[in-house]
């Protein structure tokens, strides 16, 4: 979860969300809570060039629909992430080509300095390995790559990506299969039993 989710003391976002029918300005709160997280997953997405837009987008929608959000789900952020996942969806080629760039470009371990040499070989494997799984996530289909990164990127659990992506939560973990195996077998790791 996020680092700004509600005290005990503060209204939930479907509180603030029911109040903003009265009052839109209530909205705000919703908006400072969720807007740096769902910046931060449009600009890993789409790259930084769209990440305002994305957001800001996303925003205008959940503004506008909130008289549709179901106030019985207190926290809003499958809400919104699904309203982003949508947007994104728009932005697929851009998506695509910033993960083709990524694949392309090449790993300099000239540019790491000495903090980052002492973290270990651990963390080099893991950059040395980038380009390979930008190159992997290119080659998912849009629904997978979604799911995938809704869960390992957006850090939501299963359930909050079914709601996020209007699936069955049986269908997030089928298909999660799936996919994990799909980026094994791309980035030549061992299969699982």
């Amino acid at each position: 979860m996020n680092g700004d989710e509600p005290r005990d003391d503060e209204p939930s976002d479907a509180r603030l969300i029911e109040a903003s029918l009265r009052a839109p300005e209530r909205f705000a709160g919703v908006f400072d809570r969720h807007a740096d997280e769902i910046h931060a997953y449009a600009g890993r997405r789409l790259g930084p060039e769209h990440a305002d837009d994305v957001t800001a987008e996303t925003f205008f929608v959940a503004f506008r629909k909130r008289h549709r959000y179901d106030t019985s789900r207190p926290d809003a952020r499958p809400w919104l992430y699904g309203i982003a996942g949508n947007l994104i969806s728009g932005h697929r080629r851009a998506e695509v080509r910033r993960l083709r760039a990524l694949a392309r470009a090449p790993h300099d371990a000239g540019e790491r300095g000495a903090h980052e040499e002492e973290r270990g070989a651990e963390r080099a494997s893991a950059a040395a390995l980038r380009p390979a799984l930008a190159a992997a996530l290119a080659r998912l289909s849009s629904a997978e790559r979604d799911l995938l990164l809704l869960v390992a990127w957006a850090d939501l659990s299963y359930e909050e990506a079914a709601e996020a992506l209007r699936i069955p939560i049986g269908t997030v973990r089928s298909r999660l299969h799936r996919v994990r195996a799909k980026l094994r077998r791309h980035l030549d790791l061992p299969q699982e039993d």
